[in-house]
C-alpha cells in the first residue's frame, strides 16, 4: 500500500466534506460548516488539534473593518506560497476596500473546495473572478 503525501491527504479530506451544509461558525463534518470551518475542519483530520480557537466574525464580506484577522491568521499558520498549488489554503478579499472574508482549499490547478452561503461545500472551477479577488495562498504545515 502507498502512503498518501500530505497534499494528497489534504484534498482527499477536502473532498469528503462536500455536500456539508453551510452554517455561519460552524465546522461540524456533513452537519455544517462555513468556508473557515471547512479549513478548520481538514485541519483536524489530517494536521491534528486546531492551534487556535476560531473568533466570533460576522458572515458579512462588508465589512468596514481594518483588522484583517483571516488574513493575518492564514499568514500566521500557513506558509505562503507566491503560486498557489494543490493542497493550498486560498484567502479571498471579496470587496475591494474590505476585509478578506472568505477561504479555500485549492484540489487541482483550475478548482478548489469551498463552503459557500445557500450552497455549502462544493467543488468549483477558479475563473479568473475568484483569481482577481485572491490576496493569499498558504502550504498546510509540512506541506509544499
Amino acid at each position: 500500500m502507498v502512503a498518501l503525501s500530505l497534499t494528497d491527504r489534504i484534498i482527499a479530506q477536502a473532498r469528503t466534506w462536500e455536500g456539508t451544509p453551510y452554517r455561519h461558525q460552524h465546522s461540524t463534518f456533513q452537519q455544517g460548516c462555513d468556508c473557515l470551518g471547512l479549513v478548520r475542519g481538514v485541519w483536524r483530520d489530517v494536521i491534528g488539534t486546531e492551534p487556535l480557537t476560531a473568533p466570533n466574525y460576522s458572515p458579512s464580506w462588508d465589512e468596514v473593518a481594518k483588522d484583517e484577522v483571516l488574513l493575518n491568521t492564514a499568514r500566521l499558520l500557513f506558509r505562503e506560497t507566491e503560486t498557489p498549488v494543490p493542497g493550498n489554503v486560498l484567502v479571498f478579499r471579496m470587496k475591494r476596500g474590505m476585509v478578506a472574508k472568505h477561504c479555500a482549499i485549492m484540489t487541482a490547478p483550475d478548482r478548489m473546495i469551498h463552503s459557500y452561503n445557500n450552497r455549502g461545500v462544493q467543488e468549483c472551477y477558479i475563473v479568473p473572478w475568484w483569481k482577481k479577488k485572491l490576496v493569499f495562498s498558504g502550504a498546510f504545515p509540512g506541506g509544499n
